[in-house]
């Protein structure tokens, strides 16, 4: 697959950063890689966990379900599983409240495996931002290239801020206490960026089971 070609440099300084965007094709999936919890889907009435649940509940087979959670956790799931199949069976305001409640007890159950806190079912609809709904169609389609493009532009967005930051404010006078603190924030800020990115690019990110995972691995010291 070719890589998408870049917008040609606007400028001295674009034209400096350009060099650097290569760095972007190596991170391009910084944001699938690093946790941001406040985005996760699986927590949302439209979210994959809760429509694999409508559709373990409709063809009576929890094993649709199991997929979601640590194999530690499967009788929780069973039990509740068939718990809520009788209870659908007493009428329509039965089934919506067996149905939610084994949608809650799912999620809860399948965040805790990833070590996620629970507060609750999300709306449908909700706005996930660009990357996640990129990723799932990347999935559904068989192409990642859109995924790619995206995630390629905002990295390299991202790191041009940044470096264009430090570069301005480089040049202050000697002595010149107060604009050094000014070049020294935005070099700090700038540093940690360009680490982040390389994090991202350089280890899996901790999704399901990350526990178990790390039990396989050895220890571990990264930072949180």
């Amino acid at each position: 697959m070719a890589t998408p070609r870049l917008a040609p440099p606007r400028s001295a300084t674009h034209r400096r950063t350009t060099a650097l965007v290569p760095f972007a094709i190596v991170i391009a999936l910084l944001w699938a890689a690093w946790p941001t919890p406040a985005q996760a889907h699986c927590d949302g009435l439209d979210g994959p966990v809760v429509t694999a649940a409508r559709q373990a509940l409709q063809a009576g087979d929890p094993n649709l379900v199991l997929i979601w959670v640590q194999k530690k956790d499967e009788p929780e799931i069973r039990r509740a599983f068939e718990r809520t199949t009788k209870l659908r069976k007493l009428g329509a305001d039965a089934k919506d409240v067996a149905d939610t409640w084994f949608f809650e007890t799912l999620v809860r159950v399948h965040r805790a495996g990833e070590g996620a806190p629970y507060d609750g079912l999300k709306p449908a609809g909700r706005d996930l931002g660009p990357a996640i709904p990129a990723a799932d169609k990347a999935i559904a389609t068989g192409d990642v290239a859109p995924l790619m493009k995206l995630l390629q532009r905002g990295v390299e967005e991202g790191l041009r801020e940044q470096f264009e930051k430090v570069a301005a404010l480089k040049g202050y006078a000697p002595g010149d206490v107060e604009a050094g603190r000014k070049y020294v924030g935005a070099y700090v800020t700038y540093l940690h960026y360009a680490e982040r990115l390389y994090a991202a690019s350089a280890h899996p990110a901790h999704g399901h089971f990350a526990e178990e995972e790390a039990a396989a691995d050895g220890p571990h010291n990264e930072e949180e």
